[in-house]
């Protein structure tokens, strides 16, 4: 059974029924699935916390096109690209638009299924359309942006097309009159009036080297909780209690917590069990310490959502999917 530990960042011991890896589109209509299967690329978003008893087919896909238009440019980019290589190669082409969200781990292909943000923006802010392959009715099939029905972290590729729908390529649109984004964080400190493409990226990428371990050194999966979404009323009563508490407006009046400082007021920010550890410097990362294993990735994550719900009544959500032996889990309390 070929071993799936480095085929994601976490580096949990696991393995897996086949390993397929796609290097041109041809090799997925001669696919024949039949028992569970795992699409991954470069599994940064992905933790196998079992043996996977299916297949896993690894994106490897490769190519970058770049038009210029009238109002915008227009990338077509292939699912195995790597994200933050694709970010770097528009900056240094000075093509704006993706710089907050550079140094996000994983693939090109993995980017819209559930839909990156770093620093107030997010991949629907520019997508065109996902191409991929349908494994139901075995054809390409194009999704403009409204059929990809983008939300926070989520995607219609965690839904409705879970495990039909392989993505191939996507259809980036990036507006030629660029203006940055400095409305999050520490990014506010800037001025919209001398910062650049380039500097905004550069800035990017040393805030996230500062807070975020690499994944090459301590085994890890990036931000492992998504940042609650709370109504008006809930967020007020909280910010009554823990007036210190961030918090910004979110869609439809409601208002995103910071899962983070929720994880570090509960006491947890570099706590340890059984060879898993809140991160030291960003409560909001969990790295594999001690060579851990599912057992140990499901404690620590109950704990964590145990502690949060204890002290805030808020319910946290993982980010990072969990595979186990026929398909992905959801862990929550009870």
């Amino acid at each position: 059974m070929p071993s799936l530990t480095s085929y994601h960042t976490f580096a949990l011991p696991a393995s897996c029924q086949r390993l397929i890896e796609i290097t041109h589109l041809d090799e997925l209509r001669i696919l024949d699935i039949k028992e569970p299967f795992c699409v991954l690329g470069e599994g940064s978003n992905t933790i196998f916390i079992e043996n996977f008893a299916g297949s896993v087919i690894v994106m490897k896909t490769k190519g970058v096109y770049i038009e210029p238009r009238p109002n915008d440019t227009f990338v077509r980019v292939a699912a195995g690209e790597n994200w933050h290589l694709l970010v770097e190669k528009l900056v240094d082409m000075d093509i704006g638009g993706l710089e907050n969200l550079a140094l996000i781990p994983g693939t090109v292909g993995a980017a819209p299924v559930q839909n990156i943000g770093a620093y107030g923006v997010e991949l629907a802010q520019f997508v065109e359309y996902v191409q991929g392959y349908d494994l139901k009715t075995l054809e390409m099939r194009k999704l403009s942006n409204s059929q990809c029905q983008f939300g926070y972290r989520d995607s219609i590729f965690k839904h409705e097309l879970k495990e039909r729908f392989i993505i191939t390529e996507v259809g980036l649109a990036l507006p030629n009159h660029w203006r940055p984004n400095l409305s999050y964080g520490p990014l506010a400190a800037l001025s919209p009036d001398n910062v650049g493409v380039k500097h905004l990226f550069e800035t990017v990428i040393a805030i996230r080297q500062s807070k975020l371990p690499d994944p090459k050194i301590q085994p890890n999966a990036g931000s492992f909780f998504k940042n609650p979404v709370v109504s008006e009323t809930i967020a007020a009563a909280l910010q009554r209690r823990f007036p210190d508490m961030p918090s910004y407006p979110a869609d439809s009046g409601q208002i995103k917590l910071a899962a983070g400082w929720l994880i570090e007021q509960a006491g947890l920010k570099g706590f340890s069990l059984n060879g898993v550890q809140v991160y030291e410097k960003q409560a909001l990362v969990l790295v594999n310490q001690e060579h851990a294993n599912g057992d140990a990735l499901k404690a620590m994550i109950d704990v964590i959502q145990r502690k949060v719900s204890a002290k805030f009544g808020v319910n946290l959500v993982h980010e990072v999917r969990l595979i186990a032996a026929t398909g992905e889990v959801a862990l929550s309390v009870e």
